[in-house]
């Protein structure tokens, strides 16, 4: 898995997004939420929302544009967006990590 530097690629707003919407998330209306560009995972989630996207912006009116077109998608009903000031670690799946005992 590659890490893709966004401002090196021209996309330095990184963004959560949390979608509401009507029943169920994996509609047909709402797995059109993959094609858009600037979306790089779509997650069902379980708590206050039904879906999550990792999305990626050249900028601030980009991401306005974004959420502008996600409320465009049937079965939409709302979204909370949250911007990523900055990132401390990311990195992919730790295959080797394994689970230890806490000494205490």
């Amino acid at each position: 898995m590659a890490l893709i530097d966004g401002p090196a690629v021209g996309k330095p707003v990184l963004a959560f997004i949390h979608v509401d919407s009507l029943g169920w998330c994996k509609t047909n209306e709402l797995m059109t939420f993959a094609e858009l560009s600037e979306v790089e995972e779509v997650q069902s989630v379980a708590g206050d929302t039904s879906t999550l996207l990792k999305v990626r912006c050249a900028s601030s009116a980009d991401l306005e544009a974004l959420l502008a077109r996600l409320y465009a998608i049937p079965g939409v009903k709302g979204t909370r967006c949250y911007m990523v000031l900055s990132t401390y670690s990311e990195r992919p799946p730790q295959a080797a990590i394994t689970n230890f005992a806490l000494e205490g």
